[in-house]
């Protein structure tokens, strides 16, 4: 089961996905051409008048992994899953400020300091974030061209922070209904990285446990809670926590700064998501949204399995869910390569420069092409993305060799290189 294929007419109008199968058939019988191969995606040689059925696009927003999925009438038809590249990011900028910090030490400026003279916009977000809202913002745009979409699901926030410190705040009804202790315990789970807060052990049952004890005085605020396995809840009991690890002064140390300090993770999802909630609104669509909390509950009643694109078709309201496919779109963000004119060595002194021109003989560095060698040694066709040279030779990345020397005559562009690897 793949996901459907995307339908365009002739004038580039979305319609209604189709099965893969039927693809073929209108591929097959000349009606059809490709139009994208990531994601595949055909058009009609004919103009369609019929208004498509409108479908919900729900997002899952993640520090790493953004979660996507396309749902019609309660049946998930499309899913991918986004990989950020915002580490990447953060090691450049961090290598890059280094270089310039030994340079402004070796005593060769010519003009003063102005590094600390810069104000930041109001709504800046970093760049490694900020990279995470204009990826998802750019796949949006995408779907939009290739699917009627008529409404936008969002997980606005993974935790609703202000909830979890404060229970009564949105009534009692919300804390002691169906989703009674999902926020919670979501949230403990990511605080401490899914292990017990005592002795350290996973992949067991965690049970939430009072680091000051109720019978002392100890309060249900999330910041009094942690996460403990069955044996070392048993032996706390009703102890102080002091007590209960008078042996162990660094795991004490470590719980109690912990507890203090809120997740910074998902405060900076948090922050991400809201940039991105804005950015959203300026598509003009209705957009409705849930939190984490939900998400989770709605996933564990339909009995679902743990993936990013399926947390993203659980986000919101979600009475029944029937899934069409088991094979999502892989989708990881590589850039489109450096500016930079010349390349530097580990000092920052120029070692090498690049050709100004990307293109030779109409491709470029990243193309995915296929080439049929009918003569000399290298006889068979290859499919794979391409590095150029100068002089017209070009090498082919496959899945697990590279062919090098390969002419561009015998090349043919399959799909142009726009920053994304793709797999299923």
């Amino acid at each position: 089961m793949s996901n459907l294929v995307f339908v365009l007419d002739t004038n580039k109008k979305p319609l209604t996905p189709c099965k893969p199968s039927m693809a073929h058939k209108l591929l097959t019988a000349g009606k059809a051409a490709v139009f994208r191969r990531y994601p595949f995606t055909i058009i009609l040689k004919k103009v369609v008048i019929a208004t498509p059925q409108l479908i919900i696009l729900k997002l899952d927003p993640g520090s790493q992994t953004t979660g996507i999925a396309l749902v019609q009438d309660e049946q998930v038809i499309f899913g991918a899953e986004l990989t950020h590249r915002g580490q990447t990011i953060k090691a450049s900028l961090e290598s890059r400020r280094l270089l310039r910090r030994s340079r402004r030490n070796r005593h060769t400026r010519y003009r003063q300091a102005r590094f600390l003279n810069r104000t930041r916009q109001e709504g800046w977000l970093a760049p490694c974030l900020q990279h995470r809202v204009e990826t998802t913002l750019t796949w949006v745009n995408k779907l939009l061209r290739l699917a009627p979409i008529g409404s936008i699901v969002q997980e606005l926030v993974r935790f609703d922070l202000q909830q979890l410190d404060n229970p009564e705040i949105s009534g009692i009804e919300y804390q002691q209904g169906e989703l009674k202790g999902y926020e919670i315990r979501e949230y403990l789970l990511n605080k401490w990285q899914r292990k017990c807060a005592y002795c350290g052990i996973e992949n067991v049952r965690l049970q939430i446990e009072h680091i000051h004890p109720k019978s002392q005085g100890g309060s249900n605020r999330i910041s009094n809670l942690c996460l403990a396995c069955e044996k070392c809840n048993t032996q706390k009991g009703t102890q102080s926590i002091e007590l209960f690890l008078t042996h162990k002064p660094d795991i004490l140390k470590k719980i109690l700064s912990q507890a203090k300090h809120p997740l910074k993770d998902a405060t900076a999802v948090n922050s991400t998501r809201w940039a991105l909630f804005n950015r959203l609104k300026e598509t003009g669509l209705p957009i409705s949204t849930g939190s984490g909390g939900l998400t989770k509950f709605n996933r564990t009643r339909l009995n679902l399995p743990k993936t990013h694109w399926l947390d993203a078709a659980c986000v919101g309201e979600v009475n029944s869910l029937q899934v069409l496919t088991s094979q999502p779109l892989l989708i990881k963000a590589t850039g489109h390569g450096s500016r930079q004119m010349c390349r530097t060595d580990k000092f920052g002194f120029p070692s090498r420069y690049v050709p100004r021109l990307k293109f030779v003989k109409g491709f470029q560095t990243g193309d995915i092409v296929k080439a049929i060698v009918s003569s000399g040694h290298k006889v068979g066709t290859y499919i794979g993305r391409v590095a150029v040279r100068t002089t017209g030779s070009f090498n082919i990345s496959l899945k697990k060799t590279l062919v090098q020397g390969i002419s561009h005559k015998y090349c043919s562009l399959i799909h142009r290189k726009d920053g994304y690897l793709y797999a299923t």
